[in-house]
């Protein structure tokens, strides 16, 4: 790892410590076993308020469209952002949200496929799921800026996005998801500092907004309107490398 960044290795060294602890304390089941499986795969981006930022995450985001099936059936993509001293320590949830929602929106301003027609580009539907190069991913952000919600902390500015079809079996009209819903339940309360955010429930229901679970604030409150905005434009994107 001698040619990576330092804060490249420092952001993966502290990622593994959180995910990995001895204890399995991490409230992720699904994440920590995709971890220790070698089902994640991770790629490095410039700080998220540039530019350059937005075709990194395109570009990670087209290659692992390619390859997710192949890499475990607890994928994830996690993207480590470059974090600034001014970014780690200088901003709000609120501004952190912001930033997040703006990542998602440029990233999706690059997208050159149409979004899959079972799911709606407006978030006001039940039916909506972040998507990109025709794949839906479900979007999962953590932040320096989290304390209480000890489960989105992080020392850096984080964006995992999982797979749509990652959750098939894991949902509420199967026992095996109802059981890991009580499960990651029970460890995000001995986890965090508060409880689980009223926002948390399962895609496709009808009184569920899943844009609201993913950027979780330090308390019970939400959006009232979602941040994220719908465009397409024919830019490409920069050649990156994610790792496994």
């Amino acid at each position: 790892m001698s040619e990576i960044p330092d804060w490249q290795q420092d952001a993966f060294r502290q990622f593994t410590a959180m995910i990995a602890d001895p204890e399995g304390k991490y409230p992720c089941i699904p994440g920590r076993q995709g971890f220790l499986s070698n089902h994640l795969r991770f790629g490095f981006a410039t700080d998220p308020r540039n530019e350059a930022s937005t075709l990194e995450v395109a570009d990670f985001l087209r290659q692992y469209g390619e390859c997710s099936r192949d890499t475990g059936k607890y994928a994830s993509l996690v993207l480590f952002f470059e974090t600034p001293e001014d970014l780690a320590e200088g901003r709000s949830i609120e501004d952190n949200e912001a930033l997040f929602w703006s990542v998602l929106s440029r990233v999706s301003a690059v997208d050159t496929v149409p979004w899959p027609d079972q799911i709606s580009t407006d978030p006001s539907n039940h039916s909506w799921e972040f998507c990109f190069d025709g794949q839906p991913y479900f979007a999962f952000c953590a932040t320096p800026a989290h304390q209480l919600r000890r489960s989105r902390h992080t020392p850096y500015f984080v964006i995992a996005f999982q797979p749509r079809w990652v959750f098939e079996d894991i949902n509420d009209s199967t026992a095996f998801g109802r059981n890991m819903k009580k499960l990651i339940r029970k460890k995000l309360a001995d986890y965090d500092s508060i409880p689980a955010h009223p926002s948390l429930k399962w895609y496709g229901q009808e009184n569920n907004l899943e844009w609201k679970q993913y950027f979780l604030r330090d308390d019970e409150s939400a959006p009232s309107k979602c941040p994220f905005t719908y465009m397409k434009n024919k830019f490409k994107g920069l050649g990156t490398k994610f790792h496994s």
